[in-house]
This record gives C-alpha cells, structure tokens and sequence, in this order.
C-alpha cells in the first residue's frame, strides 16, 4: 500500500479543483453511535464502520479523505481514558483512510488535527501535543495535515510553529467562521488569515471549515483570497441544525450545498468540501457539479498539433477582415450590442432588432454560443441571417464545450465560407450550469487552444498540416474577466491569449469600475483592443441574479444599494436606475477601452441603446 505522496498532492492541488470529503462525526451518529463514546477510539474497536464511511465518500467522488483522529489528542482521549492509546488511534486512523484512498494516486488521505487548550500550558508544551498527534497520522500514510477548526490566529501560529520540527510534513492551517467575517473569539477575517510572519512553517494551504453554511462560507472565502495568496479549502457546514425529536439535524439539501460549491469554485478556490451535517449524498452532487467544470478549466491549452507539410502563409491584414476589424485597427471607438439567439428558430424577432441596431450605427451583434450552458439555436445560423438579412456584422462566440476539435475546426472553416469572421473564442459553461446537466462536455481544448487553431487557419494549414486555400480571414477575439479574484491566473491567461494570436477582446460584464481599471493597470500597455462589457440592470431582482447566479459577476455594494432603494418602485424607476448605473460605467472607462459591448436584456435593445446613446 502507498503511503505519504505530499509532492503529488500539493502540485495537484495547485493544478486543479479538489472535491474534499464530508463529516465524518455526523456520519458517525448516523449509524446509531452516540456521543458518550469516544469516536475516534472506533479505528481500533470498530474499524468497518470507519472504513465503510471513508469508502462511501470515495464512492460520491472525493478527491481527498480524511481521517477520523479529529480530537484524537491527549486532553480530548483522556475523558474517556484512551490517552494511552494516542498513538494507535491516529496510526489506524491514517492507515484505514489510506486502505480506502488505494494506491492509484488518484485520491489522497488528509491527517485531521484538532483544537488544543489556549491557556494552562505553555506554547512549547502545546507543541509537543500537536507533535505528539501528528507523528502517527504520518506513520500511517497521510498525505497532508489539515489543522481544522482552529478559533483564532493564535492557534494557528501555534500548528504552523508546531510544523518547523517536521518540515517534511504538509500542512493546511483551517479556521472556523462563524458569522460573515468573524471567527468564535471575534477576530476578523482580515487578522486571521493576515499572511503569516517568519518563525514558523508554511502552510501549502488554509482552510474555512465548520461554523457556518455554504452562505457564510461563500463570503468569508471572498474575503480571505483578497487577502492571502495561498490556495483555499472551504468545507461547510449543511446549514445549522435544528432540533427534531431529540435530534440535531442538518436540513440543507446536496442540491442546495452544490450550488454553493459551485459559486466557490466560480471564485477559484483550490478544494471544497463539507464538514458537520454534510454526507456522502451531499459530496456526490458536488462531484457531479464540479468535476465538468474542473475539466473545463484544466483542459490543456497547448494542442499537440501535426507540423505543417506545406509553407505557412502571411496573415491579412487586421484591416481588412471586416468593418469590425477595420475599427479596431484604427483606434475608432466601436459598439456592440448582446443578442442571445432564440430557443427555437424563428429569428424574425432576432433580425428585426439587428436591423434597428444597424440603423442606429451600432458596429456588430455580439452572439453568445449555448450561454449558460443552454441549448438554443445555432449561433452559426443566427449570425449568417443576421449578416445577410440586417446587413450588420455579427461577432459570433464560439464555444469549445460541446465539440471536438474536428468538429470545431469545420465550423472554423465553414464560418470563413459564409463570411462570418468576426469570432469570440470561450471556453464555455461545464453543462452542469445549465437545464442539461447530463449533457457531456467535451473540452477537447479550451480558448487559448482554439486560437492557436485558428490562427493556423488564418496562416492556411489545418489541425492535420494540411494546406487551406485560401486561408481564413477571422478576427480573433476572447474574453476577459477583470473581477476574477484569482488575478494573476487570469492575467497570465490573457496573456497566452494574444500569444495565441488573439486580435481583440470583451471583458465579462463588469459593475466596479475601480476593479477594471486596476485590470487595465496590471496588464500594463495592453498591445490589442479591449472592449468593455456593460449590462444595464433593469430591477434589484436582476441585481441579485447577475450577483448570486452568473459565475465570474460581482456587483459592488453600492450598485447593490442603489437598485435595493428602488426595490419598491415601478419596474420603470428600477430601470432607469440600471440604465443610469451603466450610463456612468461608460463614462468612467471609455478613455481606457477601446469601446462596448452592451447586453440588451430580455431582447429589449432599447435598453441597450439608451445606454450607448448618452
């Protein structure tokens, strides 16, 4: 049996989204084991059962399991006069979560270390304690420690000091939240996680774990990567308990946690998981929800594709692809307008809102592919009506999630055929976003890939090297999200974007302008256009939507309270404030954009145009 694997552990933690494991003392209670027992002694008594909890989170889909040795420390075994078999508790505890974990490499064990006394001993005294329990759980074959449930900053400095005498041990420092920002002994998110001074070990890790439900957690984790670069483990509680005959039971259902798990890995944390009231049951729905969208997000970029049999040709000139094009190489200040294609497909509606677009001068129709992960009518389509019929040029987004990459280079080619060019490459919503979460996703590249891909088209050779005659003439655009709060990933992103041969760009739609123009200042003298996303709000209920269900958004708390102090207005009073909002967006950034891409919700492009317009 393999045992102790930090390396691979914290590159894959580094590499990927991890689906931690749950509770394993509500899972204990479950089984009819009630607290006057001491849990963990139940490695040595009665190792089935833990072997069989542990089992059925690897069966839901967990990455990471973790063993059953959370109070398995002198002062906690002691009340139940197991003290003398400290040693042996933490041993079997690592070693039956190991037997579980199995020696493929794909799933890795985590020593769980409790909370120690704060007063009546010394901090070198507690040091010997925590070493006292973290020697076994390596003898056994832990991966990592995770120190859960810590209350305060103290007695996080006191694990990491702990961890200097075993340097060679991986650690992850947890603490519990329990209100938005504040930990049991009050102190705050910004003094807890504060990154931590010289004089003791570094974590590979911190955690939020415990305390509070997805909600609280979903906060707290934004507030904690503001403020430590390290990589984020959040494992929640189900909700809070309520009594039912006698019981403390935990309500929030898989469905409900997985949503918020989902929000989580939205904000880029590294891993989540649960903690108290969270089961197997609910650990599977967050499997099933996030690893699409991990394989979307870790899809390679770099394509492995065939060297070309024939001379590569010159690229055209940016210029002369289309109107669009033409704009963007000379610095003119351009405007789009967001359309979604229809369910189904009668585009009458959909043409005759380009058509009025066009006569009010609006450069391009921007055309979203599957948005959301939803199932409309080909976007293909749509842009090829519109361009013929509205006599306005269509930026077609096109999505990497639902084809392979012979079937995306043929749309590829048969775009350049009907003379759409004009392409936004995205990588695209896993399918569990959307109404069709049985839906596969293929993500055979990701948008960085494409462009390479299209680029080559551009130069006249396909996937295979083979010759294109002629050679495409697409303006490659992709996206940008300047709100993500793992910037530097998505800095070094766009970055492989234009490497990639990308000739423009859309930011995602942003409400805080402070947050693009710190974008626009990181990314430094930016050497192709970027457009800026503008979505008026039309209602305080649109508001909390683009907050709470459209991942990569964040409304500020002040456009919040805006739209929230006219909540009890017309539906027009609300939309007037959505539009003003958006209106002062524009002013703001056009000196740093080089122009707009203004949603038009629920199709009413009068909206969009009132915003453009002033």
């Amino acid at each position: 049996m393999s045992k102790n694997n930090p390396s691979a552990f914290i590159e894959t933690l580094n590499s990927r989204i991890l689906v931690f494991d749950g509770a394993m003392g509500t899972e204990i209670y479950r089984h009819h084991i009630f607290t006057n027992r001491c849990f963990e002694e139940l490695n040595l008594s009665e190792p089935k059962l833990i072997s069989g909890i542990l089992g059925s989170y690897r069966e839901a889909g967990a990455d990471v399991l973790t063993t059953n040795s959370f109070g398995a420390n002198r002062f906690l075994l002691e009340k139940y006069g197991f003290a003398g078999k400290l040693s042996d508790i933490n041993c079997v505890a690592a070693r039956l979560a190991r037997e579980v974990a199995g020696d493929s490499g794909e799933v890795f064990v985590a020593g769980s270390v409790g909370q120690f006394p704060t007063t009546g001993y010394s901090d070198d005294e507690i040091v010997n304690f925590i070493i006292e329990q973290v020697d076994p759980l390596w003898e056994g074959g832990v991966d990592f420690i995770i120190f859960e449930t810590q209350l305060s900053r103290d007695a996080m400095i006191r694990c990491a000091k702990a961890m200097l005498k075993r340097s060679e041990i991986p650690f992850v420092l947890s603490c519990a939240i329990v209100s938005g920002d504040e930990s049991a002994t009050g102190e705050s998110i910004s003094h807890l996680f504060a990154p931590f001074s010289s004089g003791v070990a570094s974590p590979i890790a911190v955690g939020l774990n415990c305390g509070s439900g997805p909600d609280g957690l979903l906060y707290a984790a934004e507030q904690v990567m503001k403020i430590n670069p390290l990589p984020l483990v959040v494992q929640p509680n189900a909700g809070i308990p309520k009594k039912f005959d006698g019981r403390q039971i935990y309500f929030s259902s898989p469905e409900y946690v997985a949503t918020y798990a989902m929000r989580m890995a939205g904000l880029g944390v590294a891993a989540v998981g649960g903690c108290c009231g969270i089961s197997p049951d609910h650990i599977r729905e967050i499997a099933r929800m996030i690893k699409p969208l991990e394989k979307a997000r870790s899809t390679q970029s770099v394509l492995h594709i065939t060297e070309p049999t024939v001379e590569e040709k010159p690229e055209s000139p940016l210029q002369d692809r289309s109107r669009f094009a033409w704009k963007l190489a000379h610095g003119a200040w351009t405007t789009s307008v967001e359309l979604v294609p229809p369910r189904g497909y009668d585009m009458s509606k959909i043409i005759e809102n380009s058509k009025k677009l066009h006569r009010y001068g609006i450069d391009a129709i921007n055309l979203p592919d599957g948005p959301r992960a939803s199932s409309r009518v080909s976007s293909i389509a749509v842009a090829y009506r519109i361009l013929r019929e509205a006599s306005i040029e269509p930026i077609l987004h096109f999505c990497c999630r639902d084809k392979n990459l012979i079937g995306m280079q043929a749309d590829l080619l048969g775009c350049a055929a009907l003379g759409i060019n004009n392409l936004l490459f995205i990588t695209g919503d896993p399918p569990k976003l959307g109404a069709y979460p049985n839906a596969t996703g293929v993500f055979d590249t990701d948008s960085i890939g494409i462009c390479r891909v299209q680029k080559r088209l551009n130069r006249g050779v396909d996937l295979g090297g083979q010759a294109i005659v002629p050679t495409t003439d697409a303006v490659i655009g992709v996206g940008v999200d300047p709100t993500s709060l793992d910037q530097k990933r998505e800095i070094d992103r766009f970055k492989m974007k234009i490497d990639a041969g990308a000739n423009f760009a859309i930011t995602q739609p942003v409400f805080d302008v402070s947050a693009l123009l710190r974008f626009l200042d990181a990314i430094g003298d930016c050497p192709i256009p970027i457009l800026a996303g503008i979505w008026p709000l039309t209602s305080y209920r649109n508001a909390e939507f683009m907050q709470n269900e459209v991942p990569g958004v964040i409304v500020p708390d002040d456009t919040m309270n805006r739209m929230k102090s006219v909540s009890s207005q017309s539906k027009e009073a609300q939309l007037n404030v959505g539009i003003d909002v958006a209106r002062e967006m524009v002013a703001a950034v056009k000196k740093r954009v080089s122009g707009i891409q203004v949603s038009a919700p629920f199709g009413r492009v009068e909206i969009a145009l009132s915003v453009i317009e002033a």
